[in-house]
């Protein structure tokens, strides 16, 4: 069984004769206990073509010291990285295997570097006794294992200072000012897979940059490092962006972190938008079979992230009443049918993410951005043909509430709100999508039109449950429950979004007057 931890550490640069400074003067440190010398052995498995790597994922194979057994380790921000441990075995477990699945497919991982380091290690202690951290001298042997490396090998020496579970972050900076008055300096590379990788890459292959793969977005795309002279440049950057998400959140989504599924969901939508938005960009022959799929793709998803929104709101709502108004076991009930559906929701999502269309899907956006389908309208200047499309869809969101508001209230009106609810979420993702090229007046748009997109949300969010109440009536009546509180709790909704349409109006306005057109144009 797989197990998690979050990884929180500095690397220093050091020769084979560092010493270190008596770092019992760092603030908290009253003993610096050494724990002698440990023989590690890792091997580093990835493509051929490097995919982990170029999206700083590590994956390694180590034997030695306390904590050997199989290592993915996955990036969340400078000197973070989140580890996935599984038990020494002699292949790839099965559960870090789909957390790769996004990444690799159906492509072979090999084996790529070994590093062998003998780790001299040191543990900072509070008065108490308490782990503060752990510092260690790391001399390192890599060697090339694959065919272009030649068994090329490389050695150096590096100095690493890990947090302890639980500590604060702030203590690696104390300890930081020590290291640094020592003349010990932050080391240059990301990782030691990094650095092998630059110090055993093939002569022809070497960058000047030093520091090798790792640090890469993993789309080969070099986001930001270069002008974006043309509409088409700004758009398939945007595009590219949503892949990349996609991609990088499927393991978030399979290691259920907090937000990740909403945030998968949010990036196909994009996607699918950016494909609408930009048709005179990007040929829709090529993109609407893609579109289609992102479109499946985001409705599988929202089995389960519909299921998150509304057991919050219903949580919520039952925990505002007062006591006095929860009659029966109302709490236990909703606990029961949340449990329920959140046990075939959750095996639904897993499913999906390991089926051969969703794996397919992924490989047709590899494609996509590899060798984008641009039409002659991609070579337009970015201030006129952004905003001409980002207003189109600004007049289709006015069609849309203009035919809900003339409807009376009712079923019909909530499903043509419904439809407002979507076309708002692409006229916002539209202007969000052009902010790069316009600036503020696209930013103010997309503020503008999510204000109107929050208000229709959040009236959906009010239809779907009051039929989620209703249902938790009639079970409660059938258990012989009194059904009163679900009847309040679904008067509340009702008047919740009766408040809502009558609000919408004047939220529209604001987002809908001549001069927010005017803006946009410039």
């Amino acid at each position: 069984m797989a197990d998690s931890k979050r990884e929180i550490e500095r690397k220093y640069e050091a020769a084979p004769g560092t010493r270190l400074p008596d770092l019992t003067r760092a603030a908290g440190v009253l003993e610096v206990a050494h724990r002698g010398v440990h023989e590690l052995d890792a091997v580093y498995y990835d493509t051929e073509d490097l995919r982990l790597a170029a999206a700083s994922l590590t994956l390694r194979r180590r034997t030695g010291g306390d904590d050997e057994g199989w290592h993915l380790k996955f990036p969340v921000a400078t000197g973070i990285r989140d580890e996935i441990r599984a038990p020494l075995a002699d292949t790839l477990p099965a559960g870090l295997a789909a957390l790769l699945r996004s990444r690799v497919r159906h492509t072979a991982l090999v084996p790529v570097v070994r590093l062998r380091s003998a780790r001299d290690v040191h543990h900072l202690l509070a008065a108490d006794g308490t782990l503060l951290a752990e510092l260690s001298i790391d001399r390192v042997r890599a060697e090339r294992l694959t065919e272009d490396g030649g068994g090329a090998t490389a050695e150096w020496t590096e100095l690493e200072v890990e947090l302890a579970d639980d500590g604060d972050p702030a203590f690696l900076d104390v300890v930081e000012r020590r290291l640094r008055e020592a003349g010990v300096h932050p080391s240059a590379s990301a990782s030691k897979l990094a650095r092998a990788l630059a110090e055993t890459a093939p002569a022809t292959t070497r960058r000047g940059s030093g520091n090798g793969s790792g640090s890469g977005t993993g789309d080969g795309r070099g986001s930001g490092r270069k002008a974006r002279a043309t509409a088409g440049d700004h758009v398939l950057a945007y595009v590219r962006e949503q892949i990349e998400a996609i991609i990088s959140l499927d393991p978030a989504v399979r290691r259920d972190l907090p937000d990740s599924l909403h945030r998968m969901r949010v990036a196909t939508r994009r996607l699918r938008s950016a494909f609408a938005t930009y048709r005179k960009v990007l040929d829709r022959a090529v993109t609407d079979p893609v579109r289609e799929e992102l479109k499946w793709l985001a409705a599988e998803l929202g089995v389960e992230r519909d299921r998150e929104v509304l057991d919050e709101r219903l949580r919520t709502a039952l925990a505002e009443l007062p006591r006095t108004l929860c009659l029966g076991p109302v709490r236990g009930r909703l606990r029961i049918w949340s449990a329920a559906r959140r046990a075939g929701s959750r095996r639904r999502t897993v499913a999906l993410l390991d089926g051969q269309r969703y794996l397919t899907l992924l490989d047709s956006l590899d494609a996509l951005r590899a060798d984008p389908p641009l039409l002659p309208g991609a070579a337009s200047k970015p201030a006129k043909a952004l905003p001409r499309a980002v207003l189109k869809d600004h007049d289709r969101l006015a069609a849309r509430i203009g035919h809900a508001l003339a409807l009376p209230p009712g079923h019909e009106r909530d499903l043509a709100l419904h439809g407002a609810r979507k076309a708002a979420k692409r006229a916002r993702y539209a202007g969000e999508a052009a902010r790069p090229a316009l600036g503020r007046p696209a930013k103010r748009f997309a503020r503008r039109t999510k204000a109107v997109q929050t208000l229709l949300g959040d009236h959906q969010d009010s239809v779907v449950a009051r039929a989620a109440l209703r249902d938790l009536a009639v079970q409660a009546h059938a258990a012989g429950e009194s059904a009163f509180t679900w009847g309040l709790l679904y008067g509340r909704e009702e008047a919740r979004a009766a408040a809502g349409e009558r609000e919408l109006p004047e939220v529209w306005r604001k987002a809908s007057g001549p001069e927010v057109r005017a803006d946009l144009k410039g």
